[in-house]
This record gives structure tokens, C-alpha cells and sequence, in this order.
């Protein structure tokens, strides 16, 4: 499908100087890190969000709260959703806030559908009933395909159906999206785009049940990594990858609804012992167990991702390969510093990027 650049068929940075962009989900770990990256592009940002608990650390560790206009709100109080709307007129709105768990979905799948599924109802309801907002990025996973495991990368078009009650409420948080699309946003030309990201890592994510936070607490802790599947596959990428990647559709406008997904290039989809081994190497005295639990909830064993796509289409690939990924995240942990660390990176990586458009 055709795309028309708003700034041409480049990355232009300066698009969202002025511009007021709206953030669920901002106080989260990708949320605190997009909030970042757009305070130095000069946005005016506004974020709405539960307020942070011990899993998001960043958000205040980031410094970014008296830099912004900071809402605490549940995702699932149309009524005060629609008075952020109303009041601050948000021209871009990025989709984060979430329940991203999957083993939290087994445990409380009624909550997790709650926030996956009626969250972006909520969010799309306020984008319908307004009229500021030109484009709308809602922000899933590559885990919203229906998985066969038979080692093929998923195309957007690939059948969505996530197994577990996370992956599955991501898939109905696309339809849903598509159906506002379809239904009330087409005729108002809101720009409206799902992007499909691969599993994130970076630093700042204080998560339980996630490998690298498991990692980073292991090694402080001077106790070897447990490893429960070592011999799963999956799109590990650093946080900033995608993120840029909305950054990028976010100035751009469509003539339809978009998918896209974002992630690694094959040869750096790993499997989590091999993730944990390069972790290892970036954090020396760090050794790591084999802890199988035959009685563990069901998570796929392969997930490939094709992102000829976003690449063709829009000129995006990523950066970093997957130890330059895990060397930044390490780099993180171990800094003084933590907005001097981000802005460092982020710096980095915008640079890398801006390569790409040259």
C-alpha cells in the first residue's frame, strides 16, 4: 500500500518539534523511554498511566515526570481518558499501556483481557468522539499470530489467534482497531497503524519473568541466571529499535490501515541460552543454570518474524545486531547515571538510524 510521507520519504526529526503526542502507558519501560526520546525531539508529550511500581524504575530513574504533562489515570476510566483528550488535544497518540506478561495472563486473564482489549477500545472511542488526532499507532506484539511453530517467519498477513490469554487479547486489540478504522476513523483520514514488535530488551526493564531483568538481578545478587527454556527462539531486539520505528510511522501518513512488524534480522532470532550466554560474556563472574519446569504454562518454542515490510516500504532495518544489543543493555545497568546513559544511547542509535535516510 502506498504510504505519503508528511515529510517526504525521509526521517525528519523535527516533525514532532511542537507537535503534542499523547503516550499511554508512559510510565512503563518502553513508555519511559519513548517519553525520553521525544522530550529531546522537542514534542510536547503528554502521558497517561497507572503510577509506576517496582517493575517500572525507570520512569522516575529517567527524570522525564516535570518535563511533561504527567497523568496518572487507568486506562479503563473512559471518563477521564475523554477529558485528557478534550483538554489537551493530542495531534499523534502512541498505544503502550498494557498487561505485557504472559505468565500474569494465566494468572488473571479476565484483568488482562480487561486492559489489552477494552483499553484500546477506550482509546479508540476518544480519538472517534474528538477531533485532533491525525494518526493513532497502536502498539502489539509479534505474538498476535496464530504459531505453528514450523520455523516460518510471520508475514503481516499471517492468520492472527495468539495462543496464551496475552498473545490472544493482542490479537482482539487489532480487530478491534481495524473495525474503528473501518467503521469511524477512515472517513475522518485518521492515519491508524499497528506495529508488531519482536521481543524488547534494553535497560531500565525491572520486570519479573522476563530473561534479561532475571539476568540483571541474578548477576547483582552474585546467584547463578536460571534458565526454564533454554531452547526457545525469539526476536530479541533493543528497546530503541521499535521505538524508532513508531517515530517513524508516526510522521507519516496512509491511505489505509497498517501492519507492520519490527524486529531482528533472522540470523539474530537466538535462543534464550544463547541470549543468556552473550549476557554472560558482557558481565563477567555471571554463570547461568538449566532450570526446566515440566509443569510450566504454555509459551511457543519458535517465533520468527519477516520484516521485509517495514523496510521496503518505509526504509527501516535495524541498527544493532544482538551482542551490540546486549553490550548496551549491560552498559545501562552499570551506569552512574541513568538519563546520561539514555541520551547517550539514544544519541547513538538516532545517528545509526539517520544512516539510513541518507
Amino acid at each position: 500500500m502506498k504510504h505519503l510521507g508528511l515529510n517526504g520519504d525521509n526521517m525528519n526529526f523535527d516533525f514532532y518539534r511542537g507537535k503534542t503526542v499523547l503516550i499511554t502507558g508512559h510510565t512503563g519501560f518502553k513508555g519511559s523511554w519513548l517519553t525520553r526520546i521525544l522530550i529531546n525531539l522537542g514534542a510536547n508529550v503528554v502521558g497517561y498511566s497507572l503510577e509506576p511500581d517496582e517493575d517500572h524504575q525507570l520512569f522516575e530513574m529517567a527524570q522525564i515526570k516535570d518535563k511533561i504533562h504527567h497523568v496518572i489515570g487507568d486506562i479503563l476510566d473512559y471518563d477521564l481518558l475523554y477529558k485528557i483528550f478534550k483538554k489537551y488535544k493530542p495531534e499523534i497518540v502512541f498505544h503502550l499501556a498494557a498487561q505485557p506478561i504472559v505468565i500474569e495472563s494465566y494468572n488473571n486473564p479476565r484483568n488482562t483481557y480487561n486492559i489489552n482489549v477494552m483499553g484500546t477500545v477506550n482509546v479508540l472511542d476518544c480519538i472517534k468522539n474528538t477531533s485532533c488526532v491525525k494518526t493513532f499507532v497502536n502498539i502489539t506484539t509479534d505474538k498476535v499470530y496464530k504459531n505453528p511453530e514450523n520455523g516460518n517467519a510471520f508475514l503481516e498477513s499471517d492468520v492472527l489467534n495468539g495462543y496464551d490469554p496475552y498473545s490472544n487479547s493482542k490479537s482482539c486489540s487489532e480487530l478491534v482497531t481495524e473495525c474503528y478504522y473501518n467503521s469511524f476513523l477512515k472517513e475522518k483520514n485518521i492515519t491508524v497503524v499497528t506495529m508488531r514488535a519482536g521481543n524488547v530488551i534494553g535497560g531500565g526493564d525491572f520486570a519479573k519473568n522476563r530473561i534479561i531483568p532475571d539476568c540483571v538481578r541474578a548477576a547483582l545478587n552474585n546467584e547463578p541466571i536460571i534458565i526454564r527454556n533454554p531452547n526457545a527462539v525469539r526476536p530479541f531486539q533493543h528497546v530503541l529499535e521499535p521505538l524508532f520505528a513508531y517515530l517513524l510511522v508516526g510522521s507519516k501518513t496512509f491511505n489505509d490501515i497498517q501492519h507492520y512488524n519490527v524486529g531482528p534480522q533472522r540470523r539474530n532470532h537466538v535462543t534464550i541460552e544463547k541470549l543468556v550466554n552473550i549476557f554472560c560474556k558482557s558481565w563477567p563472574n555471571t554463570k547461568y543454570i538449566i532450570k526446566c519446569d515440566s509443569n510450566a504454562v504454555h509459551e511457543a518454542r519458535l517465533l520468527y518474524l519477516n520484516c521485509n515490510k517495514i523496510h521496503k516500504e518505509l526504509g527501516w532495518k535495524p541498527i544493532w545486531n544482538i551482542n551490540t544489543t546486549v553490550k548496551k543493555v549491560c552498559d545501562f545497568y552499570r551506569a552512574n547515571n541513568i538519563p546520561e546513559i539514555m541520551d547517550e544511547q539514544i544519541n547513538e542509535y538516532k545517528k545509526g538510524f539517520e544512516e539510513l535516510f541518507k
